[in-house]
């Protein structure tokens, strides 16, 4: 029987279990943001507000699975087709994973499976793989690839990597920086190491969050300038700052967290001599950690390598690298399930 005394319960027990995940609640007035059918090629694409619905539902998604062991069939019946041109552990097994545990059946495809515009162009792949199952992630070397895909596909297209960006990842980091503060909005992230397609992530997301973003790269590895430009456009459009400099120790300077990735990528192993030499001075180390703010943290998407960031700082308290890597699961189901379902999450709105 349904009284006051029991409503309010509920609202105090959906109120603790918010506070739990390190949230602060509001007004759901993310709830009629509806991503159903879109494809995510770039971050660049979405609103402030389509972002932090994204890590709304991921978060609810995670609490209600993880910690409150609920079953949720929410993708019974579909299917994903993941396109991998590039090898990755994280990216498939968190694919894979989530997209089964929400009851979907996930199929990995390898380069030697689908020929990809060798045997089949993309444009065949596409419009074959519309009519055999509900989603595909394609993690690919050019990004013309994914936008060849989204264009002749008649369902949602993901963009596991290309060497543009890579959206899934920065979900990812952004989830978790959310849980270690309680809010995204004035933290500083900086980047430290390559101008590369992760970064590029975060500069197209990172002003959206109400989060600065200061970047050193050495000369001649910096961002693209196309990308710097919308960056900067964001920033002013958002009132966050985006600092770029080549002196690692001024990107760390007032920091909340430190960010570094591989310095040599997969199809860059010709140069991987040169890299290591252009990127002297730039590993993460407890050196650069003390010009930050006292409590700063560090992230890296994996695998890591000792010149990126040495074991003192990798394997330390202030490393969220490990829970990162598992948030990776929960913001690629968060993403499924918002592009699949019309799925609201059943707790009050995250402040982000």
């Amino acid at each position: 029987m349904f009284t006051t005394k029991s409503f309010v319960f509920e609202c105090l027990k959906t109120l603790q279990n918010t506070c739990t995940r390190g949230f602060r609640s509001g007004l759901a007035l993310h709830s009629r943001v509806d991503l159903k059918g879109r494809s995510c090629l770039t971050l660049k694409d979405f609103t402030s507000e389509e972002i932090k619905k994204l890590l709304w539902v991921s978060a609810d998604l995670k609490y209600r699975i993880k910690h409150e062991k609920q079953y949720l069939p929410l993708l019974q019946g579909k299917s994903i087709a993941m396109i991998f041109e590039k090898r990755s552990t994280r990216t498939r097994m968190s694919t894979e994973t989530g997209f089964a545990l929400l009851g979907g059946h996930p199929c990995f495809l390898t380069a030697q499976d689908i020929h990809l515009g060798v045997n089949e162009s993309s444009t065949d792949t596409a419009r074959v793989l519309s009519g055999l199952c509900d989603i595909i992630l394609a993690r690919v070397y050019s990004h013309s690839t994914l936008e060849e895909l989204d264009k002749e596909s008649s369902i949602p297209i993901i963009n596991g990597l290309s060497d543009l960006y890579h959206p899934i990842q920065i979900l990812a980091d952004f989830l978790t920086l959310q849980e270690h503060y309680g809010s995204l909005d004035g933290l500083t992230v900086s980047w430290i190491g390559d101008g590369n397609n992760v970064l590029h992530s975060f500069m197209m997301a990172a002003p959206k969050l109400g989060v600065h973003l200061k970047v050193a790269t050495p000369k001649g590895y910096e961002p693209e300038r196309s990308v710097i430009e919308e960056a900067e456009r964001l920033c002013k459009q958002h009132a966050t700052q985006l600092v770029l400099t080549s002196d690692p120790m001024e990107a760390a300077r007032g920091s909340n967290v430190l960010v570094t990735d591989t310095w040599v990528s997969m199809g860059q192993e010709e140069e991987k001599k040169k890299r290591l030499m252009d990127f002297r001075g730039y590993q993460i180390t407890m050196e650069t950690g003390s010009a930050a703010q006292p409590d700063w943290t560090f992230l890296h998407c994996l695998p890591r390598k000792m010149e990126e960031v040495d074991d003192e700082v990798f394997y330390s308290t202030r490393s969220l690298v490990f829970p990162e890597a598992e948030n990776r699961k929960w913001t690629i189901m968060g993403l499924v399930v918002s592009l699949l379902t019309d799925y609201s999450p059943h707790i009050p709105r995250m402040k982000f």
